[in-house]
């Protein structure tokens, strides 16, 4: 999946999270790393120079430039920490956060990260199907759809 696909994946399932959010929390696909970097913006650096030349004479030199650097680079982006994420807001800047450690929920041990008996195996679930033993009681209801009986009914 391209960049571009798995940022609007995680807008999709992201419910909880307002639709002009964006949350990133690591990868390396390369698509994905260039939008972040240019979603970060650029920072404004100022770059001093001096230079010195020696002849006959000495002579001095001083430059100033301002630059644009990339906040976080793609590289940067890549091996940014495992325990932080890159959250954008609509109206405010994006910022670097800590993760959530999910082991301080209250309700933690009712994952399947916790215990392997908490895992919900949907396979099982789907199959899932009443079975009836030779001793069991039950009441058969059929029902026709057509609705032709109740329309003769109400003659």
């Amino acid at each position: 999946m391209g960049g571009r696909g798995r940022l609007s994946f995680f807008r999709r399932i992201s419910r909880s999270l307002p639709h002009d959010t964006m949350l990133f929390l690591g990868g390396k696909e390369k698509t994905t790393l260039k939008e972040i970097s240019e979603l970060l913006g650029k920072e404004t650096i100022d770059l001093y120079n001096t230079s010195e030349n020696r002849g006959r004479e000495k002579t001095y030199g001083l430059s100033y430039q301002k630059l644009g650097k990339e906040l976080m680079s793609q590289d940067e982006i890549a091996v940014m920490d495992g325990g932080k994420c890159i959250l954008q807001v609509r109206g405010v800047r994006p910022f670097l956060s800590d993760k959530y450690d999910i082991t301080k929920h209250k309700r933690y041990k009712e994952l399947s990260d916790y215990s392997a008996k908490n895992v919900f195996h949907v396979e099982s679930y789907i199959k899932h199907q009443l079975r009836l033993r030779m001793e069991d009681e039950f009441v058969l209801y059929e029902v026709d759809g057509s609705g032709e009986e109740d329309a003769a009914d109400g003659q």
